[in-house]
């Protein structure tokens, strides 16, 4: 249960990383927003689906957690092969994988991220 919290901590970080990236290539074409209406354009834009399977494992995560029960064996592993399977950077895979390939080679700070969550994991 530790692991996981360290891992989820860490993938928290990395994903207000992703969304910073996109926030400043939003505001680069559109003008500056303010954090309610980027919120807003977060959420409903089609544009920024790409990060919406990993903040669904992050509430996975989250409820995994927040059950109170002891996680078996079998449920660390189920959640380390999901984390595991989404940040594959891979230029021919999931929207989400070339996109994050892209933020990879775009951003050290999304580097230094990933590197985290693959140390904790």
């Amino acid at each position: 249960m530790e692991q996981l919290t360290a891992v989820r901590l860490r993938l928290l970080e990395l994903h207000r990383i992703l969304i910073a990236l996109e926030r400043e290539d939003y505001e680069r074409q559109h003008g500056r927003v303010s954090g309610a209406a980027f919120l807003r354009v977060l959420t409903t834009d089609p544009a920024f689906a790409w990060l919406k399977p990993m903040t669904a494992l992050i509430i996975a995560l989250d409820d995994m957690l927040e059950a109170g029960v002891a996680l078996n064996d079998a449920d660390r592993v189920d959640a380390v092969g999901r984390i595991r399977a989404l940040l594959a950077p891979d230029e021919a895979g999931t929207e989400f994988q070339r996109r994050y390939a892209d933020a990879l080679q775009q951003s050290p700070h999304v580097l230094t991220a990933h590197g985290e969550v693959m140390k904790a994991l």
